[in-house]
């Protein structure tokens, strides 16, 4: 393709040399360079593509897009200077591929908690529906049925436009996107084109990468802000923060919740173990998954479906026939009548919905036995506040190892002890190692006691000093859960 098409809509500053130039491929880090590919120079939180410049000509780069211009410029070589190398990316990467996100309807999930659930449970719906269906979620990345493991909750705009070539390659109809703050922040998601955005919530996560609430807050908003008048906006109005996505947006505004009026609405009938009752626009439907939090998320599925046309009675049906997604609410029960639940809760509200979830559907004759732990290397204002909602709603709390990354487990665990109140100190103890916490509350755990194993979820690995080790909560419950069984 030659560089001058390549470079369409992009926010070009100057250029030296030509750009009537074949270009082979598109790269961003320089040891993947070959001959007559196009190095974008992008500057990262640890290194700055600018760096790497000549290492990319030097593997045969032909053309380079930066935001600095080298001091010395290479005769043979073209020079492209962006306002944003991310943004350029972004367009450069949907060019390349030939735009597919304009050949399937592609609706984006955002939010705090809940875009896992959202857009694998609208997957599993629309393929029940007959459709071929794409997938780009943080558990992993669907192409129809063909399965690619997931690195990152948005890919880069590379990875996300070769993907969505495949799946309009293969005939994919609709594609459901997760869409971080990380990923509208760094301009991941420029160039495509959405059919729909949802806002799910809203609430105090990835501070460590965010100076505020309020810019978190106005990133996840850049996305809303960003799509065409073709699309449609839905929103959470239950949360404070569903109208302010709404505000500047272009697309067709679209309401939902439980407890205000909006455009799809619903009503929790009955919440138990084995599933929901709903009442959603005045039509009962029973599904599979439980909780409030899952309510929300089931009644932005329905909206969504409805939006993109499906028969509303049609959608009932088939979600009284989706399953619960790995890692989200998934639970055994053993054969003396532990049910054991692993959750991706890894945030304040998440832990709080969860808890609060099983809480209400308790007899409160049972213990409720909570292991949770903090991430390494994240926000650490929320782990006082984690271990203090889990001591506060758990019969026992464990705290233990999440993924430490670089830091060492024991110094997040004692932050995590300071939020514990002293009234719920003594039903609290501290176990570093992640497998011990998970036998331990096992064997603690009394005939139809619930154990919650919150934190890690659909993860199958736990990352200590940089190296990455097997690691399965739901594995390992069940293995704990079989011994207690002899």
């Amino acid at each position: 393709m030659l560089l001058k098409d390549i470079l369409y809509k992009v926010a070009i500053e100057s250029v030296k040399g030509t750009t009537e130039m074949m270009s082979s491929g598109i790269k961003f880090d320089s040891r993947q360079v070959g001959a007559g590919d196009i190095f974008v120079a992008i500057r990262g939180t640890l290194s700055d593509g600018h760096a790497f410049i000549d290492t990319a000509i030097q593997k045969g780069a032909s053309a380079i897009v930066c935001e600095t211009m080298p001091d010395v410029l290479q005769s043979n070589i073209t020079y492209v200077k962006v306002k944003s190398a991310n943004s350029a990316l972004a367009f450069m990467s949907a060019n390349f591929y030939e735009n597919p996100s304009q050949s399937l309807k592609l609706v984006g999930i955002t939010g705090t908690n809940g875009k896992t659930t959202v857009a694998s449970l609208l997957y599993q719906l629309f393929r029940k529906a007959g459709y071929k269906v794409g997938l780009l979620s943080t558990v992993k990345i669907m192409i129809d049925s063909t399965e690619h493991k997931a690195t990152h909750t948005t890919p880069d705009s590379l990875t996300i436009n070769s993907y969505l070539r495949e799946m309009v390659a293969a005939g994919v109809d609709y594609c459901f996107m997760e869409v971080s703050s990380h990923g509208v922040h760094q301009k991941r998601t420029e160039g495509l084109t959405f059919a729909g955005g949802i806002f799910t919530n809203l609430s105090h996560d990835h501070l460590d990468y965010h100076a505020s609430f309020a810019e978190y807050r106005d990133v996840k908003k850049l996305f809303f802000d960003q799509l065409p008048k073709t699309a449609f906006a839905l929103v959470n109005t239950d949360d404070k923060n569903g109208t302010v996505m709404l505000q500047n947006t272009s697309a067709r505004k679209i309401t939902y919740a439980l407890k205000s009026y909006a455009d799809y609405r619903a009503q929790i009938l009955e919440n138990q173990l084995s599933g929901l009752l709903l009442k959603i626009n005045d039509n009962e439907v029973w599904v599979r998954l439980i909780g409030t939090f899952n309510a929300y998320n089931l009644l932005a599925i329905y909206g969504t479906a409805v939006e993109l046309g499906l028969d509303s009675f049609e959608v009932l049906r088939l979600m009284s026939e989706l399953e619960s997604v790995s890692g989200r609410f998934q639970f055994v029960v053993s054969d003396s009548n532990v049910t054991a639940i692993v959750d991706y809760a890894h945030t304040p509200d998440a832990l709080e919905n969860v808890l609060k979830t099983i809480n209400d559907i308790r007899t409160k004759n049972e213990q409720l036995i909570t292991v949770v732990g903090c991430g390494g290397d994240r926000d650490t204002t929320k782990r006082p506040v984690m271990a203090d909602i889990a001591s506060s709603l758990s019969t026992k709390l464990i705290l233990t190892s999440d993924n430490p990354r670089s830091e060492h487990a024991d110094d997040i665990i004692a932050q995590m002890e300071a939020g514990v109140q002293a009234q719920h100190q003594r039903r609290t103890i501290a176990i570093t190692d992640r497998r011990q916490a998970i036998k331990v509350a096992c064997q603690l755990a009394n005939p139809n006691d619930i154990i919650l194993i919150a934190g890690k979820g659909h993860e199958t690995y736990q990352e200590i000093k940089g190296v990455r080790h097997d690691f399965d909560d739901m594995q390992i419950v069940r293995e704990y859960l079989i011994q207690l069984n002899k």
